[in-house]
């Protein structure tokens, strides 16, 4: 494994910007509302001559209670698991008595510790210097991470610390986004979070009864049944017209750009409620993405045996517009029915990526045209002449013809249906691209030779005299 960095300090010191300057990217959130993180979020840094994980955490705040201890929590795991702990402050805040709480409960643990003195821009560094020199640190790294300043000086002095690292962890690269990327999206509080919980067998993402505790994409890897899996644990959706902080409206982009990377969506209802207006559209979203798609029925442990049937009756009627997709009953809480979902999982995702061949298209198309032709165009009959694929995720038919600009909606939905029930496929979506044939001989004009226009003429002349 790379050695591992984790970014600690109290909310709004700059954290999660730092972790963003440091991996390149910008996974974790960024707002100037305190306490935006709370979960645990890793990225790699490949900068300098070192590569490590890097941990953004959520602010310590001190609090007891709430979700706000649980945010410490995850920031005590993170420090566990570090092989270097970066402490952030705040120069233009200075010194605070919540710094000195922080840093003696670090200083605790034994790990490798430095001392990052963040936003300095706008303030004297030899000032920033001599008020954070009381906590004892030889040489802080001075760092405006919104302007990546100071980020050479951070580097080399996090190389002086970090263990040796191991060539065969450096070849295996992000330890995230590997094996099949699932994410689950939903409406708030319908059990994400928890179900993540219980596939890893750890506390990983915070767990709360408030709606919205979940703020951020948290990208964990898995390891189950010999397969490898990135589980995407999203932010709840709600209607538009509810959502109107801003932080809100960036967690609802960072989930819709989930279901554009994963390979699987898997969509979360509240069985007692059953798929309401805003899970209909979060569908869409991924029929749109042509992403494969499971839909679970989650807190199926509380219902009766009325409620269940009603509610097996419910999702047939509601999820009539994606027939391919059958829904799976789970319990994250308790844990029952978790084998099925991950075995629906992988059937999505191995009929998301099968890989097919132009024969075997051609000779399913001609079984379907034969069954049922589409309808006339102006008289004439589209000719479908033969197909071949067109990409995976989702799988892609590109069907040659004449006249497939007329063709109806309706026909290519039989299409759709036909393929899916010809190949087996299950929990993804088809889409069929039409190309017509062109004409070969098009824009050339016949010319006559000599003889045939002397003969032409000689035609002519008897025509006429008869």
């Amino acid at each position: 494994m790379l050695p591992v960095v984790a970014l600690v300090g109290r909310p709004n010191v700059g954290k999660s910007t730092l972790f963003n300057v440091l991996t390149r990217t910008r996974d974790a959130l960024v707002h100037d509302l305190p306490g935006l993180t709370r979960d645990r979020h890793y990225g790699v840094c490949r900068l300098g001559t070192s590569e490590f994980v890097v941990v953004d955490t959520g602010g310590l705040s001190g609090e007891q209670e709430g979700i706000d201890a649980l945010t410490a929590r995850q920031a005590e795991l993170a420090v566990d698991e570090a092989d270097v702990v970066a402490f952030v402050v705040d120069a233009r805040d200075g010194v605070l008595p919540q710094d000195r709480t922080i840093l003696g409960h670090l200083r605790k643990r034994g790990k490798p510790l430095l001392l990052i003195v963040n936003k300095v821009d706008g303030v004297d560094e030899g000032q920033a210097r001599g008020e954070f020199a009381a906590f004892g640190f030889a040489a802080p790294v001075l760092t405006s991470s919104a302007h990546s300043r100071g980020l050479p000086e951070l580097l080399e002095e996090i190389a002086k610390h970090l263990p040796a690292i191991d060539v065969d962890a450096v070849a295996a690269g992000d330890p995230v986004d590997d094996g099949i990327r699932v994410a689950i999206v939903g409406r708030p509080n319908v059990g994400k979070s928890t179900l993540v919980n219980r596939l890893l067998g750890e506390d990983r993402v915070v767990v709360s009864e408030i709606a919205g505790t979940t703020r951020d994409s948290i990208r964990v890897p898995l390891e189950r049944d010999g397969k490898k899996y990135t589980l995407i644990d999203t932010a709840g959706v709600r209607r538009r017209a509810r959502v109107e902080e801003a932080v809100e409206k960036f967690s609802v982009i960072k989930t819709l750009q989930s279901i554009a990377a994963a390979n699987v969506v898997v969509l979360m209802i509240d069985a007692g409620e059953g798929v309401s207006e805003q899970d209909a559209t979060l569908i869409g979203h991924v029929i749109d993405e042509g992403r494969a798609l499971v839909v679970a029925a989650n807190k199926w442990d509380g219902l009766s045996t009325y409620e269940r049937d009603q509610c097996r009756i419910s999702l047939e009627r509601r999820l009539d517009f994606v027939p391919f997709v059958k829904p799976v009953f789970i319990s994250g809480l308790h844990g029952s029915g978790l084998a099925e979902l991950m075995r629906a999982v992988v059937r999505a995702h191995r009929s998301a990526t099968r890989e097919f061949g132009s024969s075997e298209l051609t000779k399913a198309l001609e079984q379907a045209y034969e069954g049922y032709q589409p309808p006339l165009v102006r008289g004439h009959a589209p000719k479908l002449r033969f197909a071949h694929p067109g990409g995976t995720n989702p799988p892609t038919i590109v069907i040659h013809g004449s006249r497939t600009k007329h063709i109806a909606d309706g026909y290519r939905r039989y299409l759709e249906n036909f393929f899916r029930k010809r190949f087996k496929l299950e929990g993804t979506p088809i889409r069929i691209a039409f190309k017509d044939s062109t004409n070969p001989f098009a824009g050339r004009k016949n010319e006559l030779t000599p003889t045939q226009v002397r003969k032409r003429k000689r035609m002519v002349r008897n025509a006429k005299r008869s």
